[in-house]
């Protein structure tokens, strides 16, 4: 299958329903994608200043795929991307430079290698934390030499169903005005998500993320929030879900009502899990996934004791700036 007739494919699933994306079909790409996804996430970790939450770091949905924000670094900017319709791994500097690395069945090491080396042609070379974050058993990223699989309509049914998610958490984010993050991508764990913050310190967090440094967790997790998101798989397996949490946990939470009837509480992640194929199969998918982001919310919100009153308004509107 030519490359032309992929990129058809995908957009006729953007226009037309959410893909298909299995754990035993697309599992090893998306799998593949995440370790390649956490070089890149420390190059920016490594460059940029620490910001709240861990913002500067994540990854970003985009028409082609994943990309970083901007990065600065020794006077210089860039940004990285993970070209999913061309399939390749792309640096783009502010002085016109460019560098790809094909993406392809391969190992970590390999692609650890390729990527340092084009930071290195473009006088950008960083020092990044050596391990993967966030899985068990770690991974160490300059040694792994187990051949990845990668793809490309895999890559491609990914980023599908990733601007399907992207879309309609962003609609989602509208209807919040207080503290909220952007739609945004995590590398460690391998999800977008959004969390929205009731504007109150949360207690300590207690840590034990596996491979993720305590000081991090409790950075994260300073301030009460709910948060929700979509989780297309990862490096340590797993069928695609959408989710949301409330850190500190309200009493009730685990018992509330949360729509459509197909969510549970999974007590081992401790969240509300929905089926990406619940939301994929459903005559109206938006409206699907909406209620569960809202109802999770509100369960949240309304047991926590948030101020709803001063927190929440009506979804935006193209064109219609928010009524005062």
């Amino acid at each position: 299958m030519g490359r032309q007739d992929i990129g058809r494919r995908a957009k006729r699933w953007e226009g037309g329903g959410w893909p298909e994306l299995g754990e035993h079909r697309d599992g090893p790409t998306i799998a593949a994608l995440h370790l390649f996804s956490q070089v890149a996430g420390k190059i920016a970790t490594a460059a940029l200043p620490w910001r709240n939450h861990g913002w500067h770091l994540t990854l970003h949905v985009t028409p082609r795929g994943l990309r970083t924000e901007p990065i600065h670094c020794n006077g210089y900017m860039f940004e990285l991307a993970f070209d999913l319709i061309d399939h390749r791994f792309v640096f783009a500097g502010g002085d016109g430079a460019t560098g790809t690395v094909p993406l392809r069945p391969m190992s970590v090491a390999t692609f650890h290698a390729e990527t340092m080396a084009m930071m290195a042609a473009a006088g950008q070379s960083v020092a990044i934390h050596p391990f993967s974050n966030e899985l068990d058993p770690v991974v160490a990223l300059a040694s792994d030499d187990a051949v990845r699989a990668y793809d490309e309509d895999s890559a491609q049914r990914l980023l599908a169903a990733l601007r399907h998610a992207d879309r309609v958490l962003r609609l989602f984010r509208s209807s919040f005005i207080g503290k909220a993050s952007p739609v945004h991508f995590f590398w460690g764990s391998f999800d977008l998500a959004v969390t929205r913050f009731s504007g109150r310190p949360a207690p300590l967090h207690p840590g034990g993320i596996p491979a993720l440094p305590d000081t991090v967790t409790r950075e994260a997790y300073s301030h009460e929030v709910s948060s929700a998101g979509f989780w297309p798989g990862g490096a340590n397996g797993g069928a695609p879900i959408f989710y949301a949490y409330a850190y500190p946990v309200p009493e009730g939470f685990a018992e509330a009502k949360v729509e459509p009837e197909a969510a549970r509480y999974d007590t081992t992640l401790g969240e509300f899990v929905l089926d990406y194929d619940v939301v994929r199969t459903a005559a109206d998918p938006d409206r699907i996934l909406l209620g569960f982001l809202e109802s999770s919310y509100a369960a949240a919100a309304d047991l926590g004791g948030w101020d709803r009153a001063s927190l929440d308004c009506s979804l935006g509107v193209p064109g219609v700036p928010r009524a005062v």
